[in-house]
């Protein structure tokens, strides 16, 4: 039986006196042996528990190594990292754990089951250029381009702009023989190029504060060339603590901002009128923002990366007047991106805001809607813009903060 140290002794280490009687252990404090025996210390060693004779007294048996200092460094230096990447977003660790948090306050707080602005679902003009189609930019000089001046139409906001009742200028019904002196020339189809005056880079442009709040930075951005807003930080974060007024979970099953909810929240602002619009044709869709930007002199919203992002589109390029030629097609689109100067790791750098866009850039990024967290039967494989109806002269405001 081994007889423990007594915690009680000065030096728990000096051994014990060693007497006829007692328990049979024999203390050895240098380490090197300890023997159940009942009569004595072995043969050659001293009687007073000291070391065998040829050691050295002070010798020791190696110690085991202390890990818990090791382990307490390792567990603080992850802490500094993961705080670190939290405040840096290095790595995207940060965008991560937002997007974490987001899923779980989505499953506690899901949108309410509300009904929203619709989206109108246009029908295919017949003939419409195939998305696929040949580049007509190519080979052509835009630089001849003859620069259009939005010319808002009164009656714009009786009836929505759209190409159905847009039709390519044709040979004359009357008898050539009798020419009418008071008929209007047939127009000249030319292309054409029109910038909105409203659309200055350096006053209307208004970044995504964070990541997820393009839709925010898009309609503030909107809203300012109405003169309902600024281009604030302050402003764009109030627009986007306002999404539980008009979030639906038909317009966002996953939450956050629908082309429903855009249009509210704009009416909600002072800048009535737009429309949410789904189209088969994504050059019928560019058409008809393109028509509308003209008749208003407003900006129009594309929903671009499938869904995902807002594009603020607020001028465009043409092969022909699209207020004139029903089959003009569009062959670029200025943008205000609220994305730059960030850089996507999917979609790639965005453009400085006002950026022609070609029609390259186009395909790449104004895409089918298409959303994973579930199926939208009037949106799914189609091009999603916002639109203007109504003449931004008749909807300046006064600029809030």
């Amino acid at each position: 039986m081994n007889q423990p140290l007594d915690p009680r002794r000065a030096d728990p280490t000096e051994p014990p006196p060693w007497m006829p009687g007692q328990p049979p252990a024999y203390w050895d404090p240098h380490g090197y042996a300890r023997h159940d025996i009942s009569t004595g210390p072995p043969a050659g060693w001293p009687a007073d528990g000291g070391p065998p004779p040829g050691l050295p007294p002070t010798a020791r048996p190696p110690r085991r190594p202390r890990r818990w200092p090791l382990v307490l460094t390792t567990v603080l230096l992850a802490m500094v990292v993961v705080v670190g990447g939290v405040w840096a977003d290095a790595f995207g660790v940060r965008e991560r754990i937002e997007h974490l948090a987001a899923r779980v306050d989505l499953v506690l707080h899901p949108p309410a089951d509300r009904t929203t602005a619709p989206t109108v679902d246009i029908t295919p003009q017949p003939g419409e250029i195939a998305d696929d189609a040949a580049d007509p930019s190519l080979g052509s000089d835009l630089a001849d381009a003859v620069e259009i001046t939005p010319e808002p139409d009164p009656t714009a906001a009786l009836a929505s702009p759209t190409t159905s009742d847009i039709h390519a200028a044709g040979p004359a019904t009357t008898d050539p023989s009798t020419p009418d002196p008071t008929a209007t020339p047939r127009p000249r189809r030319r292309p054409v190029h029109l910038t909105l005056k409203v659309a200055d880079p350096g006053t209307m442009f208004a970044p995504q504060v964070e990541d997820t709040m393009c839709a925010a930075a898009g309609m503030q951005m909107v809203l300012a060339m109405h003169g309902h807003a600024g281009t604030s930080p302050a402003f764009q974060r109030k627009l986007q603590g306002r999404l539980d007024e008009w979030e639906s979970r038909s317009d966002a099953k996953a939450g956050g901002w629908g082309p429903g909810a855009m249009v509210e929240a704009l009416a909600a602002y002072g800048v009535k009128g737009y429309q949410a619009r789904a189209y088969v044709n994504r050059n019928q869709a560019l058409r008809d923002a393109a028509i509308a930007m003209t008749r208003t002199g407003a900006p129009a919203i594309l929903i671009a990366w499938r869904g995902a992002h807002t594009w603020v589109m607020t001028g465009y390029t043409a092969d022909a007047d699209p207020t004139l030629f029903g089959d003009a097609r569009i062959t670029g689109v200025n943008i205000f991106d609220p994305w730059y100067p960030r850089i996507s790791s999917i979609w790639g750098p965005s453009d400085p805001p006002g950026t022609l866009q070609d029609v390259s850039e186009i395909r790449r990024n104004f895409l089918q809607w298409q959303r994973p967290e579930g199926s939208y039967p009037g949106r799914d494989g189609k091009y999603l813009i916002v639109i203007p109806t109504i003449p931004l002269r008749d909807q300046l405001g006064t600029a809030a903060r």
